[in-house]
Parts: C-alpha cells; structure tokens; sequence
C-alpha cells in the first residue's frame, strides 16, 4: 500500500477538528440555508413583479369607468384595480393645490409632484396628480404651477392607492413648508386640506388618480408615464429571477468548496506525513 494512501486511514482528517476548520465549517453550514433562504426571497419578488404586472396589464386594458364606483370617502383602493382607468367630472380647486416633495421625472430631474383637489359635482373631493414640476430655485417658497383648464370638465387618469411609508420607504417628514407633502394620503392630504380652511374636503375619496388627459398645455406639468410592463419571460428589468438562480448555485457551491478544500488539506498532510516518515526510515548516514 502507498504511504500516503495508508494514512488516509489513520485519521489524516482529524485536522476538522482544528479551530481553523471547525469556524470553516460552521461558516459553511451558515452560508448555504442564508444563500438559499435569499434565493427564495428573489423568487417571490420575482413572483409579486408578475402579479403585478398582470394587474396592470388588466387594468390599463379596461374600459373607464367612474372614479367613485371603485372607491369611496375614507375608503380604499383594492389591489385588483391598480392602475385602473377612471373618470371624473367635476373642476378643479387651485386654491388648496398641493405639491409633493422629492419626485422625479422621466429624466430622473427631482422635483415636485402636483396634487390638485378636483371637486366631483356630487360635492365628493378626488385628489389628481397632475403631473411634474421643477423644483423652484427656493426649497421653502411655493413653486410656480401651470394651471388646470377652468370650470367643469371631465378628466381621465389612472387609480393609485394611498402612499405609504412602509410600501414606498418615503418618510413622512413633518413640519414641511406650507402646502407640502411627502406622501400622497388620501386621509392625511383631507385633514391637511380641512385644517388649512378647505370647507369642501369633508368628503375625499380613497385614494389618488395619475392624470391622463386632459393633456396639459405646453406639456407642464410633465405627465406621470404610464408604468413599464415587459411580456419576456422575467419581465422588464426584473432582475429578481436571475438573482435567486444566483444564489442558489452560491449555496450548492458552498458544500462543494468546501469538500474540495478538505480532501486537498487531507491530501497535502498525508504527503507531508508520509515524507516525513520515509525521511525517518532512511538509514543515518555513516
């Protein structure tokens, strides 16, 4: 029998329990179930973007329907009408518009979002996001914003649920300058709306609406894109797939190493020691 081959049978892999390769392979034993539990975690956001996607899809291919008929005053937004097409007819209240902090346009040039009351004729208040402005040169002043056609008009736009700060990650910063938010709330903007003396925001509906059209004159403000949808097998930039087929080659990779590195320190010992051995059998020179 071959030296180093007979070694490999007198514990050569007692060296595991080393404190080198005893943290080696408690780290490995961590790394595989965390890269595998990641993995899983990229597949279901991959799993969400294509629910969505589909929502979408169903939404933007629907016919209009009436704003009121999907939400009411104090209510919510369901999640199957997300994105939804609806109309409104009623005008506009300038004078308790809104401006949303820290959006940005299709350019990703940050600035403000405009959020106008648009008051239905049956008296009910439905918040419209008008579109993108640039920020003013003053972060504090109100900025300058185009204003909407007079009178009573119909308007068509996409339905968006109320933001949130635990969906969106925005912070809901307090003590902003006068008639600005962070957060489109439809229950926050209606107490806003009510404390500044807006008699008529007694009655706001859930929710918000993305307008469509009418298109506003001289493009300002920049109306929001409709969302990006991809009919490939990911979805457009959805990268969540290909993410978790990553993770999980990293976690079947981590056993692998790790099998590799043993029998290549078992190796290495049992030549030395075998070396070693045959140095000692060899006979002192005279």
């Amino acid at each position: 029998m071959h030296p180093t081959t007979e070694l490999y049978g007198r514990g050569v892999y007692r060296f595991l329990l080393t404190r080198q390769w005893v943290i080696l392979t408690l780290l490995a034993l961590l790394l595989a179930p965390t890269m595998i539990r990641l993995g899983t975690w990229q597949l279901h956001r991959h799993d969400h973007r294509q629910a969505l996607n589909k929502v979408i899809n169903t939404s933007l291919a629907a016919k209009p329907v009436a704003a009121e008929t999907l939400t009411s005053v104090g209510g919510t937004v369901a999640h199957k009408d997300l994105y939804r097409r609806v109309t409104a007819k009623g005008h506009y209240d300038t004078a308790h518009e809104l401006v949303v902090r820290r959006r940005t346009s299709t350019d990703d040039e940050v600035g403000y979002h405009v959020l106008t009351p648009f008051v239905l004729d049956d008296g009910r208040t439905l918040l419209v996001n008008r579109g993108w402005i640039p920020s003013p040169a003053s972060q504090t002043a109100f900025p300058k914003i185009p204003a909407p056609p007079k009178g009573e008009i119909t308007v068509t736009g996409r339905l968006r649920q109320d933001e949130t700060t635990a969906a969106s990650g925005i912070k809901n910063v307090k003590g902003l300058p006068d008639r600005q938010i962070m957060l489109i709330n439809s229950a926050q903007v209606a107490t806003l709306l009510r404390d500044s003396g807006d008699t008529s925001a007694t009655q706001v509906l859930g929710g918000y609406v993305e307008l469509t059209s009418p298109a506003p004159k001289g493009g300002s403000p920049e109306l929001i894109p409709s969302p990006q949808e991809d009919r490939s097998w990911i979805g457009l930039g959805d990268i969540n797939l290909p993410y978790a087929v990553q993770w999980w080659l990293f976690a079947a990779g981590v056993p692998v190493g790790w099998v590799i590195l043993v029998r290549r320190e078992a190796r290495d010992r049992a030549e030395r020691a075998a070396a070693e051995t045959a140095e000692a059998a060899e006979p002192a020179a005279v």
